[in-house]
């Protein structure tokens, strides 16, 4: 089989090629009807590894005829920008209507994208940009506006079966070969989703299973099945880029997942992160956040937990560690759920915004010497453990939020506790 990767040898050469992108590239596709028109406006490609952003980027400057340049943020600076530019806006080979592909954009800097704005701008280029990540994060917005950002959806099974099929039936190496793909779950599950690494797998399979095979010659049936490819791959890494945006997608999910008492989720997404290299620290953080935010005082016991789990990760170390985050992810999940507390200090701060810098009630002030007593500081205060039931009526508000109630609470059984005796203390003034 030639040196050539089989994924580089089946990259589609027209649009219609193009699988899992029909909203984009298909015959009612935004960018087809765009390019239909003799139109490429500047864009940004955005999505998964092994999508077709390389590929789709070439295709639509060859559907328009036009030149074709790329250039990847990992080697490239200023100095490469700015010969391209110069380049297209002159009459050599390219022209102002030259396509410009960079390849992960969002790695370059604000310079280097700065050193774009005028010439997208101007049309002397048009930018396709390619980024795994999440633009509005990493291009800048002054690049951003003067773009159509584009998304790019993961390729589904369905997508990459296709994939398989087309390969095996139209590739000139693999028609050569008698291929028995008796199973193809396998090098689905570890493509995560990726047609490159779909297709090179497959093609690692089909030669080790020709080394591998006693039998020689044009006779020889190639079997590919699971065994061969867990055999060939050994483990899937996960795709798990700890600065990317599929580390906040992925911490997002677990936290929503304890937050809606799903223990099994929370394992799950734990077990994504545990597997991508993820800081146990920074897991631990995490919960004692959603400890405080989301249980509270349903449970106060969460927070001692999540507080304890953080100690007891930085003392046990790895990979014991993943243990005892399991074992309080699995408890935070299953805990009653109140965001009261978080509320209320919400509704708080945006009345401290809203009235400023109230002054404190004179009863309430503190009197450290004797100009502050003679002026009434702190007289008429009512201590509560002098009066019955250790409660005194009097206002700890400023004047001007008498009576706001910030904190409500919850309507779990140790909350509702709390609200019996607030209402107990404050009679009809607490209507918590």
């Amino acid at each position: 089989m030639e040196s050539t990767p089989l994924a580089e040898r089946m990259r589609p050469s027209t649009l219609d090629q193009v699988v899992g992108q029909d909203h984009l590239v298909g015959r009612e596709g935004i960018i087809r009807k765009a390019i239909a028109g003799g139109m490429l406006p500047s864009m940004i490609l955005w999505g998964p590894p092994g999508v077709g952003k390389t590929t789709m980027a070439r295709l639509l400057a060859k559907e328009l005829g036009r030149p074709f340049h790329t250039l990847s943020a990992i080697s490239s600076g200023v100095k490469d920008i700015r010969d391209v530019i110069a380049k297209a806006g002159g009459d050599g080979l390219f022209t102002r209507s030259a396509v410009l592909f960079i390849d992960e954009i969002h790695r370059f800097s604000k310079a280097q994208q700065d050193s774009l704005l005028g010439a997208v701008e101007k049309g002397t280029i048009t930018l396709v940009g390619a980024t795994t990540e999440n633009p509005s994060f990493e291009v800048i917005g002054a690049l951003l506006s003067r773009c159509q950002v584009y998304v790019l959806k993961p390729l589904t099974e369905e997508d990459l079966s296709s994939l398989l099929d087309r390969a095996m039936r139209e590739d000139p190496e693999l028609l050569e070969l008698r291929i028995d793909l008796r199973e193809s779950d396998a090098l689905i599950r570890a493509s995560g989703g990726d047609a490159r690494r779909l297709l090179n797998t497959f093609e690692l399979c089909v030669k080790a299973a020709i080394s591998a095979s006693p039998e020689k010659g044009p006779a020889q049936t190639i079997v590919v099945n699971n065994a061969l490819v867990y055999e060939v791959v050994q483990t899937t890494a996960a795709r798990y880029d700890k600065q990317g945006e599929q580390h906040y997608d992925i911490v997002s999910a677990f936290i929503k997942s304890m937050r809606g008492s799903d223990p099994n989720a929370a394992i799950y997404w734990l077990a994504r992160m545990v597997e991508g290299g993820e800081d146990p620290l920074f897991i631990a953080r995490r919960m004692l956040i959603l400890a405080s935010e989301d249980i509270g005082n349903a449970d106060p016991n969460a927070l001692l937990l999540a507080t304890t789990t953080m100690q007891a990760v930085q003392m046990i170390g790895w990979p014991e560690g993943r243990i005892i985050l399991a074992q309080c992810a699995v408890y935070l999940a299953c805990a009653p759920k109140s965001n009261a507390s978080y509320r209320a200090i919400g509704l708080a701060q945006d009345a401290v915004k809203r009235t400023g810098d109230l002054a404190v009630p004179i009863h309430l002030r503190n009197a450290p010497t004797k100009l502050m007593k003679e002026l009434g500081y702190g007289r008429d205060y009512e201590y509560s453990h002098d009066l019955p039931g250790h409660h005194s009526r009097q206002e700890f508000m400023p004047g001007t939020l008498s009576g706001s109630i910030f904190y409500q609470p919850g309507d779990n059984r140790r909350e509702q506790a709390f609200a019996e005796y607030l209402k107990a203390v404050w009679g009809n003034k607490y209507n918590g």
